[in-house]
């Protein structure tokens, strides 16, 4: 008997090791090398049939992708997202023929693109924009999820940490998109602190992008966390009750978000707008997808044991003086309301926004006779006995923040 079982064990064994060469060589390039920062993530995109490399051993990971091919990519990695009774089958005129014409009808179908944004044809051969993935995919979910199209409608007004949200701004309509894509950590930004809106992607860093895809479709868009954050910047203007164990009670920043307070001394007023919390003194609650915006590493770690919170808020200043100064806007605000420091670590020129001068402050603000929009930084502290207080002109909109 054990002479029979030794030669069909071996046989076994030799099957075994030949399906395990032939999946290793499917998914091995000659232009992946084995240090190449996508590389698991193109092995495993291919393994799972969502990319195909060339004939000639080759992936190419660093090929932009078209519409007609990320298209086709969603489509596969929503294989099982159920399609509708009348499922798109002529979606665009000039796909006719075209190789990818069935897998773009259900992406449209699925609802990952919305035939309306292309009125004049998909011109599938055309490299597909950071932007268009960013809504592609996060009209797929909304499509599939009623807590997402929640999730949109609730981003409609919050802060991206990327520059592009405050240096030239993103319209409205763009910007829950984003959000969703940024919050489920389908996309995130690059070093330099932009999205990249009107940037290509490459075959690898889509990989690393489909995979994602894959599994955000299998969870609740409330299971992220930084999708709660943006959300909740988007309703309350504050991320404070996540990032802190401070509350605003049964008010909100909100309530007094595009509220004037006008200076004590009579030099002019401010519009306050939102507040940004960071955390680094609580490590039992959540880091702020804004850190990096308005902190640095080393100041991170000045604060780390503080017993501190540092919070950022964007406040509109409308000078009223003739020659109004620095000195005009801090004897101005007497409570917390607008008050603050400058912000001086450099990030406010990596990311684009505004602060609140130092030096010249005069010529500064007789440059914005109608108002200029800016940031300004101060400390909260986490200790039971301290609060703060927002009072605006309207004392009915006044906002209490205290521990929980």
């Amino acid at each position: 008997m054990k002479k029979i079982m030794l030669p069909i064990m071996s046989a076994v064994l030799g099957m075994s090791t030949l399906l395990s060469s032939q999946a290793s060589a499917a998914t091995t390039f000659k232009d992946v090398q084995a240090n190449h920062w996508a590389k698991s993530a193109i092995e495993s995109a291919v393994t799972k049939g969502y990319f195909k490399g060339y004939g000639n051993g080759l992936f190419k990971p660093n090929a932009s992708v078209t519409r007609a091919e990320f298209a086709s990519l969603i489509s596969r990695v929503a294989k099982a997202m159920p399609l509708s009774e009348a499922g798109a089958t002529d979606s665009f005129k000039d796909l006719e023929g075209h190789w990818s014409k069935a897998e773009v009808d259900r992406a449209v179908s699925l609802g990952f693109i919305q035939t309306k944004d292309y009125p004049n044809g998909f011109k599938p051969n055309t490299p597909i924009t950071r932007e268009e993935m960013a809504k592609w995919m996060s009209s797929g979910l909304m499509a599939s999820s009623e807590e997402y199209k929640k999730a949109f409608v609730e981003t409609k007004e919050t802060l991206l940490p990327v520059k592009e949200a405050f240096k030239p701004g993103i319209a409205q309509a763009k910007l829950p998109y984003l959000a969703i894509a940024m919050g489920t950590n389908l996309m995130n930004g690059f070093p330099d602190g932009s999205f990249g809106m009107d940037k290509t992607t490459t075959r690898a860093e889509s990989s690393a992008i489909l995979l994602r895809l894959e599994g955000v479709l299998k969870k609740d868009a409330t299971s992220f966390d930084d999708l709660n954050e943006l959300r909740m910047v988007g309703t309350k203007k504050t991320n404070l009750e996540l990032v802190s164990s401070l509350t605003t009670g049964n008010s909100s920043i909100a309530d007094i978000s595009g509220k004037r307070k006008t200076f004590r001394n009579g030099t002019g007023s401010l519009v306050f707008h939102r507040l940004i919390a960071v955390n680094v003194s609580e490590p039992k609650k959540k880091k702020s997808v804004y850190t990096s915006v308005f902190m640095t590493e080393y100041e991170q770690k000045v604060d780390k044991n503080s017993g501190v919170l540092p919070i950022f808020k964007e406040i509109t200043i409308y000078p009223k003086r003739q020659g109004f100064n620095l000195g005009d806007y801090m004897n101005g605000v007497i409570d917390d309301t607008g008050g603050g420091a400058t912000i001086t670590n450099g990030l406010n020129q990596k990311y684009g926004y505004e602060v609140l001068p130092n030096l010249e402050t005069a010529q500064f603000f007789s440059k914005y006779k109608n108002g200029v929009k800016l940031w300004v930084f101060d400390y909260m502290s986490l200790d039971d006995d301290e609060f703060a207080q927002f009072n605006m002109d309207d004392r009915s909109n006044a906002v209490i923040i205290k521990q929980k």
